[in-house]
């Protein structure tokens, strides 16, 4: 199976007109992290890594927001306002593409056509061994993705990206040029002008904000026959979801992709009932429940029940 997003298909997703409260986010995430990062050193270590950790994922829910098309109707623009790396470890670009090949619900969770599936094919698990099946297992318990998770998902990532660059992908290679160049940005910020450690910003700051956003995707999807029983649904969330921009509604942002974070718990509301219907009560009473039920206990299995065995088929992002 052959998924391609056209750049029609993200034309239909922007919005017409400036979302102000999305301006307004941008500059509240920008202009925090600035004032945190350039006074850090008269506040207390434990504030400055939760408030950044804090920042950190706000700001990748924000990238994720503009990927869809917020908050204006140019995308140069939603682009340049989403690009600055705070994470360091993944290019903007790179994000938007396999995002939105995500977004093609027929594939989801399917190890060969969803870039952001936790499932494993056949083949490729049984490659993994012992330790690495091991690993996996631990890794679809909350607490394995949280404690082992940034270190497993972004080191099979930059090493996923180094063989494809190796292997002479020249889009890959100009999207980790540019990339560099705003990862120079930040940490002339961090490190030159701020005198933060470098190591207290990525084991403070960026290995715990990348947990927290697995803690958002830890129980989003599961493999089912049914399309629509694939997404789930975290409810009252006040707090999470505000950060996560109420991405944990995930089955009515799967639907509807276009409407912007504020207005979607209004929408998700009105459609509640028949949101619910179609994913077969697939629902939680906020990341509590999530911790209580899968802290130690697996979210589901790694191996996928369905993906068919054979070579990933082309996946492309326009």
């Amino acid at each position: 199976m052959t998924v391609q997003i056209t750049r029609g298909a993200f034309a239909r997703s922007r919005t017409r007109v400036v979302e102000w409260p999305s301006v307004v986010l941008c500059a509240t995430i920008h202009g925090g992290f600035a004032a945190l990062t350039y006074w850090h050193a008269h506040l207390p270590m434990p504030v400055v890594a939760l408030a950044g950790a804090l920042l950190l994922a706000w700001h990748s829910s924000m990238q994720h927001e503009f990927i869809h098309g917020h908050p204006t109707p140019w995308r140069k623009l939603n682009r340049s306002l989403a690009l600055v790396p705070l994470c360091l470890w993944l290019p903007f670009e790179s994000y938007r593409r396999s995002h939105l090949v995500h977004h093609c619900d027929e594939a989801l969770t399917d190890p060969f056509d969803d870039p952001e599936s936790y499932y494993w094919a056949g083949a490729d698990w049984a490659r993994l061994g012992v330790l690495g099946r091991t690993v996996v297992r631990v890794h679809t318990t909350l607490a394995g993705r949280l404690i082992l998770g940034p270190a497993w998902n972004i080191g099979r990532y930059l090493l996923g990206e180094a063989r494809a660059m190796r292997a002479g992908d020249r889009k890959r290679q100009r999207i980790w040029a540019w990339h560099m160049l705003g990862v120079a940005a930040v940490l002339a910020w961090i490190v030159g002008v701020c005198h933060m450690s470098l190591l207290f910003y990525l084991l403070g700051m960026v290995y715990p904000g990348t947990s927290i956003l697995l803690l958002r995707s830890f129980a989003e999807h599961r493999a089912r026959d049914g399309m629509f029983e694939r997404t789930a649904i975290v409810e009252n969330s006040r707090f999470f979801g505000l950060l996560f921009l109420f991405n944990n509604l995930h089955a009515a942002h799967h639907e509807r992709p276009l409407i912007p974070w504020y207005e979607l718990p209004g929408w998700y509301k009105a459609n509640r009932a028949r949101l619910l219907q179609a994913n077969g009560g697939l629902v939680y009473d906020g990341y509590g429940e999530v911790a209580r039920r899968f802290l130690f206990v697996p979210h589901d299995v790694s191996l996928h029940p369905f993906a068919a065995e054979g070579a990933r088929p082309s996946i492309t992002a326009n």
